[in-house]
């Protein structure tokens, strides 16, 4: 079907549906790389126009993807809920917007709806977005999750331990695990990205973890970013696998480009918990993406890289993770070129995630020869603390010294908590305060005696 708009006495011709969401996208990297991105901005601007008035309907009987070549495109479409869709069938996706935006899309409606909207509504009904829509809408959207900590609930911002070691050196990941733990961090969960992928590294890396959280009795979960096989592989042996990892994108063939598909992960999942580790909830996925993954790969069926991308939440909605993390500025420039390009990117993100029902969490991030620095990072992380986002990174000195980008720090955690008045999982929060790390205002002070202390000594004897 094709889409027509007239704008400034010029009419703006749009093949199709995939084109038309491409057109209408915020100006980014990846779309330019890939022949997709409005040549104007007056064609910018008339797709939206045209787009605005899009039935939301359409979504249901129009496949971006066919669905007879892609498993994606099919859980989408068998998974759909009609009964949750039923209250905002009749709009468009610019009335979609408004409805949004309105008083009557409270948490409550917004969480009967989740199953109800496609990824590509989600997508569609962003690009209509300003920034500050993103957050408004996004800081509406509940997603709540747990293991042994609770993620997500108001109020509270977790971050996850980010530990990473050039050589996976036992000793190295301790003192980063330590330095985190004293900084008030760990709470989302103490994720160790390999150098090695194999089922021994893991197996190692996983009882230092556990180790640990045992010994202090620490209300978190552990995670070593291995393949997915490699963790099925791992738990066969008997290892303490907590939460199983993945990264994940939004069509069959980029999956596969990662090595899996809906069905590995379905049996990684039951593995995880038939291990019945959990204590305040049963969520044992962690899930990564990132825009530009798909089309990195050759993959994206001709999207836009944020219409792919908001596809791979609809893959990760479907196992019910602990944690889904979008890498947002990790790529490269080549498909998110400049701080503002990462910022919007970064808010699309977490909008449409959360919109979708999924427990969204973004690595602020960008790698060195991007056109950003620090304080693009420092930005985008106010933004998301104020739009409600679940988790975000702690990395030492915000440098990841193994996987060579910049990420935010320790300190960025206690800044942005501190600075919007947000707390720990209260899991954590009660641990924190027992161990002495945290004072009974709430603040975080590893100076102070006791836990600490502990702490420090465990890490001088391992």
């Amino acid at each position: 079907m094709a889409y027509r708009h007239s704008f400034a006495g010029h009419h703006y011709d749009f093949p199709d549906l995939k084109t038309l969401l491409a057109k209408a996208s915020p100006a980014r990297a990846g779309d330019r790389l890939a022949g997709l991105a409005a040549e104007t901005d007056e064609e910018r601007v008339a797709a939206r126009f045209a787009l605005a008035d899009l039935p939301l309907e359409t979504f249901l009987h129009e496949e971006l993807v066919p669905y007879e070549a892609d498993e994606v495109t099919r859980l989408i479409m068998d998974g759909h809920d009609a009964g949750a869709f039923e209250p905002v069938r009749s709009l468009t996706v610019g009335g979609f917007r408004d409805w949004l935006l309105s008083d009557a899309a409270d948490e409550a409606a917004l969480k009967a709806l989740a199953p109800g909207l496609t990824p590509e509504m989600a997508a569609a009904v962003s690009k209509l977005m300003r920034n500050q829509d993103l957050i408004a809408a996004a800081k509406k959207c509940r997603v709540v999750t747990g293991f042994r900590s609770t993620i997500g609930l108001e109020g509270r911002l977790a971050i996850r331990i980010q530990p990473n070691h050039p050589t996976d050196d036992l000793k190295g990941i301790a003192a980063s695990t330590l330095d985190g733990l004293m900084y008030g961090c760990g709470d989302a969960v103490i994720g160790i990205n390999p150098a090695t992928d194999s089922p021994e590294a893991m197996a190692r890396l996983l009882h230092l973890i556990d180790d640990l959280r045992q010994r202090y009795d620490i209300p978190t979960q552990s995670c070593v970013l291995a393949h997915v096989t490699t963790a099925m592989e791992v738990m066969k042996r008997g290892a303490p696998v907590d939460i199983v990892f993945q990264s994940i994108a939004g069509t069959q063939k980029a999956n596969e480009s990662f090595g899996i598909d809906l069905a590995m992960l379905a049996e990684a999942r039951e593995m995880a918990l038939a291990l019945n580790r959990g204590t305040v909830g049963n969520n044992v996925m962690y899930f990564e993406t990132g825009q530009g993954a798909a089309l990195s790969a050759e993959a994206h069926e001709g999207l836009d890289q944020q219409t792919v991308e908001t596809r791979a939440y609809a893959v990760a909605r479907a196992f019910s993770p602990l944690l889904t993390n979008t890498v947002v500025g990790f790529i490269g420039p080549e498909y998110l070129f400049d701080g503002k390009e990462i910022t919007r990117a970064g808010l699309e993100d977490h909008f449409c995630g959360k919109l979708l029902g999924v427990p969204m969490g973004v690595d602020v991030c960008y790698t060195n020869h991007a056109e950003a620095d620090q304080d693009d990072m420092d930005n985008l992380l106010t933004l998301l603390g104020v739009a409600g986002c679940n988790f975000v990174m702690g990395v030492p000195g915000a440098d990841d010294i193994m996987l060579s980008y910049q990420s935010t720090s320790y300190h960025d955690a206690l800044y942005v908590r501190s600075a919007l008045g947000l707390k720990p999982a209260p899991e954590f929060e009660a641990w924190l305060k027992a161990m002495n790390i945290m004072d009974d205002q709430g603040q975080v002070r590893p100076e102070l005696a006791g836990g600490a202390a502990q702490l420090l000594e465990y890490g001088a004897a391992e």
